[in-house]
């Protein structure tokens, strides 16, 4: 039989030959790549990764595995199915199995009857794969079905009809029965009828295609509902992707796309024309994507529905109701209201401070507490490796009482000040030690381990590199009363070094140091790691930050602020921080101590994706180009306090540390945007300045049916100028937001569109 063979999904197949197939079978690669997968298998089962993320896995590594096209070769060598010249096997796969080895053993004693020449375990080890002659005079869905019958398999996957199929190989412990002699025998394909001549034989009566199909491969739409229990089907099926590992590859869509209408099928009533307005074809050409669609409804299927459709649709819930949320409190004049349940640790940093200071004191924590943690790692959802670096700053008015986070960062940073103390002493003695003798006298070298975090900003760049190469890694933190404070690190001639530092502070893996030719003068290179507070007036941060505004530092830094009150407000009343609280504090501050090496929190980087995705949603509706890019750290920022409290808190996670976390996210957003938000636009020389400073949801300005002209006005008028307005509208579209309403039409010269809003927008925002 002549087959074909390649190196991996994306190489060009050539015809198999056994010393190929051997080879494959044998090589270290396949070995390595099936051995990856089935630890993650067993990880999986285990408890210690999600089956989404195993799914992940494996899909990438079974792009590194060799595949072989059993039912055809390609004299392209390209896998299309016009240039496919079957081989006369065929595929067939019995999936999500217990045991394949003992299903095989039930099969084994009729292979001869029914022509099996290969059967092996699947690389996921889940499977079974058995490659059968085709049958004569059938084609190759035909034989699937043939197989399935003969099996009793009721459920069989209908998918792999295709042509340009592939198969990934296995190690040669995975082949349960091979026939290399007849796998490899002459064959003459002209005796098997191709799947198209034979579903349009007249014989079996479709020389037409029903109406239902030809109207679906025109394109032509029904009126379905668009939306399910109040969730747009688009929502629904971005999210059912990712649950499934994300769009197909090219070789492997047939499969997707059959699972995704076996999924669809629960919320389109098992109609095939409906799931066909729904799902999108992800490259496939029509009359085999909807062929995929038919075969899906027309398997048996269980009554309850499918574990991870009721997932995705409480996702898309949830997403609906935190995006309501989101559009509520970027909109507003005062910042996000706190959540009432809080995670363990905050409650207990808030419960000595007055209400109306509590949003500051949970924001301005994360750096005292982040300074603890030493050679720590969090991987963020980019793959990329940061410890906790965070920056704060309160800016609030005069008078507001800014004093309110310091109290408990002084108990936060009682341990290291303690060890600090020590060390200065240690310092001071050495310096007069040194001062002491002559210059011609030996002296003795700096004391190792003076190791002293707190540092005051107030002193010399040598003196600011020496401090981080003694620190061992470790961080150096300051509290500022005043933000100028951090002039004191402008120690050079470059009149931004102190925007450097705070940059280079956040960013993994950076470098910074000074390199002098004195014998007793500071020569180091080293990794900025630096955690700080500061507190300011809202002009004067307005004003500190003004000539930087898009260079970086607004970005890199959290923010937080007081709300002012109103005149003859009466004086809030602190707590008093007692040993009590000292005490309920220390495991926390322990935890964050013993923490070493690169720690996982598989709940902190789900949740990042979602608030990614979130921000994403609202800046396609608020066309606000400041929006998108201060979220972008922001983020990171918010992931990295998840991961400071999850340490914390023990390595667990619970509903409080994602509520708290989103707040956190949004509150720095709306701080960013409130208080910089129009200035970073005229710095990005828009034309004029956001009537805003926080961004708005354009479409709730436009009315329910509105033309293109009067988008572009609103656009003008709120002093857009990034981006396009065809791209915009574009956007909504695909978004489910809006719909083409119509045409107004001079004879034949379109004059203008209209849009309408659609149910699905009116139902979330409206």
């Amino acid at each position: 039989m002549k087959f074909g063979i390649a190196e991996n999904v994306k190489s060009p197949v050539q015809v198999c030959t056994p010393e190929l197939f051997n080879r494959y079978l044998d090589s270290p690669l396949v070995a390595d790549v099936c051995t990856e997968i089935a630890d993650a298998l067993e990880t999986c089962l285990s408890g210690g990764l999600r089956r989404e993320e195993y799914e992940t896995i494996k899909t990438a590594a079974k792009k590194r595995l060799p595949i072989a096209t059993f039912h055809a070769t390609f004299p392209s060598g390209h896998r299309k199915n016009d240039d496919a010249v079957p081989s006369g096997l065929a595929i067939y796969d019995l999936d999500h199995i217990p045991n394949p080895r003992a299903k095989w053993a039930e099969v084994e004693r009729r292979k001869e009857e029914l022509g099996i020449l290969l059967a092996h375990i699947t690389p996921s080890t889940e499977g079974l794969r058995l490659v059968f002659v085709v049958p004569a005079g059938a084609s190759l869905p035909d034989a699937q079905a043939w197989m399935a019958r003969q099996l009793g398999d009721e459920q069989y996957d209908a998918c792999v009809k295709d042509y340009a199929r592939c198969s990934f190989l296995v190690p040669r412990e995975y082949v349960l029965w091979v026939d290399t002699d007849a796998l490899f025998s002459p064959y003459s394909p002209q005796s098997i009828q191709s799947s198209t001549e034979l579903l349009n034989n007249p014989a079996d009566g479709k020389k037409e295609k029903d109406s239902v199909e030809l109207r679906v491969l025109r394109g032509e739409n029904q009126d379905y509902p668009q939306t399910y229990e109040d969730i747009p089907y688009s929502q629904i099926v971005q999210t059912l992707e990712e649950q499934m590992g994300g769009q197909p590859e090219h070789g492997s869509r047939n499969n997707f796309i059959f699972s995704m209408a076996c999924h669809l099928r629960y919320i389109c009533n098992d109609d095939a024309d409906w799931i066909s307005q729904v799902l999108p074809t992800y490259g496939e050409a029509r009359d085999k994507w909807f062929k995929s669609i038919r075969s899906a409804c027309s398997r048996s299927q269980t009554r309850r529905m499918p574990r991870i459709m009721r997932r995705t649709l409480n996702l898309c819930r949830q997403r609906q109701e935190e995006l309501e949320i989101i559009n509520q409190q970027v909109e507003t004049d005062t910042p996000p209201a706190m959540p009432v349940r809080l995670p363990p640790l905050i409650k207990l940093l808030v419960s000595k401070t007055p209400k109306l200071y509590r949003p500051a004191v949970a924001h301005a924590v994360f750096p005292a507490l982040a300074t603890h943690l030493w050679k720590t790692t969090f991987r963020y959802i980019d793959n990329v490796e940061h410890e906790a670096t965070l920056m704060n700053i309160l800016m609030a008015g005069t008078g507001s009482g800014k004093n309110c986070i310091t109290e408990p960062i002084n108990h936060i940073m009682a341990d290291i000040r303690a060890r600090d103390r020590e060390n200065l002493l240690r310092e001071r003695d050495w310096k007069r030690e040194i001062m002491s003798k002559g210059a011609n006298k030996d002296k003795q070298k700096r004391p190792e381990g003076l190791v002293i975090q707190e540092v005051d900003p107030d002193m010399t760049n040598a003196a600011f590199v020496q401090r981080l190469a003694d620190a061992d890694e470790r961080f150096l933190y300051a509290k500022m009363n005043e933000l100028d404070q951090f002039d004191g690190l402008k120690t050079s001639n470059r009149c931004k070094a102190q925007f450097q530092i705070m940059c280079l502070s956040f960013d993994p893996g950076n470098v910074y140091g000074q390199t002098r030719v004195g014998t007793t003068s500071v020569s180091e290179r080293v990794c900025i790691r630096f955690n700080w507070n500061a507190c300011t007036t809202v002009s004067k941060g307005q004003s500190y930050f003004r000539h930087v505004l898009t260079d970086g530092p607004i970005n890199r830094i959290n923010f937080c602020t007081i709300p002012e009150q109103p005149i003859g407000t009466e004086m809030p009343v602190y707590g008093h921080y007692d040993e009590s609280f000292d005490e309920e504090l220390r495991p926390y501050i322990d935890r964050l101590n013993q923490a070493r090496g690169s720690v996982e929190c598989r709940a902190a980087r789900t949740l990042a994706r979602k608030l990614v995705e979130e921000n994403a949603d609202f800046a396609r509706l608020s066309q606000s180009r400041v929006y998108e890019n201060l979220s972008f750290r922001a983020t990171v920022i918010a992931f990295l306090k998840a991961c400071v409290l999850y340490v914390a808190h023990g390595c667990k996670w619970d509903k409080t540390l994602e509520e708290f976390v989103r707040w956190s996210l949004r509150y720095d957003l709306w701080c960013k945007m409130h208080f910089f938000g129009d200035a970073i636009e005229k710095a990005d020389k828009s034309p004029e300045p956001s009537q805003h400073s926080n961004p708005q949801n354009l479409l709730a300005m436009l009315p329910t049916v509105f033309t293109r002209e009067e988008a572009a006005q609103l656009r003008q008028r709120v002093g857009i100028s990034q981006g396009n307005l065809a791209q915009m509208l574009a956007n909504w579209k695909h978004r489910g937001y809006i719909d083409l309403h119509g045409e107004i039409r001079s004879r034949n010269e379109v004059m203008f569109q209209q849009y309408t809003k659609t149910d699905v927008y009116m139902q979330k925002y409206g």
